[in-house]
């Protein structure tokens, strides 16, 4: 007889997740009661461990690293997580607060949770993301599995091209910085009925920011840079998405990513109407649209273009095989894409403790971050752009292996450089 195969945490998952799903979407209007003794289950807990470490990340308050707790054994660390769930002495900590310069010499806010933070809202993320799955629009296409932002730009390009001559390109002022919590709960509960699991939640919602030493703790939001906060970001304007469907989808096709959000309309009277039904709803969530980054602009003479998801999207003018004129929806990266790209490649030829590192080194750096950049800013529209980042990246591996060799001038090394980049297999943009 055959000895039977035992499956792996990450099937057992799969296996959970498919059920919760079908019963959710079997029941619409179903709420699930008996889901926290799934959150503690320990191929949950490995399975959660295994996606956090993936996912890399600094440490949070405690200062526990991922080799802490590989040290101290990784079986320990989840069997202390499993204990302190079951017996319900959990106790999330306060976010360390990280900023990450902008631009603009502003400072985006990050937040940094612990470790044991972090695997116990995935376990809990992948007890409650089928059951919310069910219910969430086809609009809806950020942080969501199976869904991405190249099926969401897609779904714009086509929506253009049917006679789509109106965006309303909205942006909400901090978005994750203003949920209101209580709205929050409710639109949780209306899914979830296990008062233990929601009593998770609401401990995160509410264990603050650490900032100079100091907690800080805020009725509004949802802990940036926690593994559950893209979800409750969902759920919140789901509550939109709906509403839209119902009210809105005859002014113009929406497509959301996270809290940014484009809705393609075919005239002007109905881009109007949408604004003003978007900005309806966003007061019943309690929230702001940014009052300069929100605008409607017209595609139809070419003249105008938007910006979402790191892409430029405009109509522009084309020919056919007999020489007919027509508009077509054309996307390229961003001059902000752009600057970003050559940013990172000089963040890392230009400095001087660059120069020890040798050309096969930068070639293996470079070639994950180009083939990421080509995967998703490569359009048929974008190639010129492309060749010119092309040659930005030789360039600085020019003037970098011009210092290396201590040479005055960086362009006799461009053919010597084109030529052992080809060796090492640099790949390229185009």
């Amino acid at each position: 007889m055959n000895a039977k195969r035992l499956t792996t945490p990450k099937e057992n998952v799969q296996q959970l997740q498919k059920k919760l799903g079908l019963a959710a979407k079997e029941n619409k209007k179903r709420r699930f009661h008996a889901l926290y003794d799934k959150v503690y289950r320990m191929d949950i807990l490995w399975e959660a461990w295994r996606r956090v470490r993936a996912n890399k990340g600094s440490s949070g308050v405690d200062g526990e690293t991922f080799s802490d707790i590989e040290k101290q054994g990784e079986s320990y660390f989840l069997l202390e997580c499993h204990r302190i769930l079951k017996e319900g002495h959990y106790k999330p900590q306060p976010v360390r607060r990280h900023y990450i310069p902008k631009k603009d010499g502003k400072q985006r806010p990050l937040g940094i949770p612990t470790v044991r933070d972090r695997v116990i809202q995935m376990a809990t993320k992948l007890v409650m993301e089928p059951i919310f799955e069910a219910d969430f629009q086809d609009s809806s296409f950020g942080f969501r599995p199976k869904k991405s932002a190249k099926q969401a730009l897609d779904r714009i390009r086509k929506a253009c091209n049917r006679k789509g001559n109106w965006v309303v390109d909205v942006d909400i002022q901090g978005y994750f910085d203003n949920i209101n919590q209580e709205k929050l709960m409710k639109l949780v509960e209306m899914r979830i009925s296990d008062r233990r699991i929601l009593k998770l939640v609401r401990k995160w919602l509410q264990a603050g920011v650490m900032e100079e030493g100091t907690v800080r703790c805020s009725d509004l939001g949802t802990p940036q840079g926690g593994v559950i906060s893209p979800l409750l970001a969902n759920i919140y304007l789901n509550y939109f998405d709906i509403l839209w469907e119902r009210h809105g989808s005859g002014y113009g096709e929406l497509t959301r990513y996270a809290d940014d959000f484009v809705v393609v309309c075919k005239t002007k009277k109905d881009a109007d109407r949408s604004y003003e039904l978007i900005r309806a709803i966003m007061e019943r969530l309690e929230l702001t649209l940014h009052p300069t980054k929100t605008r409607i602009a017209g595609l139809w003479t070419g003249e105008e273009g938007f910006d979402f998801l790191g892409m430029h999207h405009r109509k522009m003018r084309a020919e056919t095989s007999k020489g007919k004129a027509y508009y077509t929806t054309q996307q390229w990266l961003t001059r902000k894409a752009e600057e970003r790209i050559r940013e990172v490649v000089r963040d890392r030829l230009a400095p001087p403790n660059m120069r020890h590192k040798s050309f096969l080194e930068h070639v293996e750096w470079l070639n994950p971050k180009i083939q990421g950049w080509r995967n998703y800013y490569y359009t048929a529209y974008s190639q010129r752009k492309m060749a010119k980042l092309d040659w930005y990246i030789t360039q600085r591996l020019a003037r970098w292996y011009a210092k290396k060799r201590q040479r005055a001038r960086w362009m006799s090394s461009v053919r010597e450089v084109r030529l052992i980049a080809n060796q090492c297999g640099l790949k390229t943009l185009l």
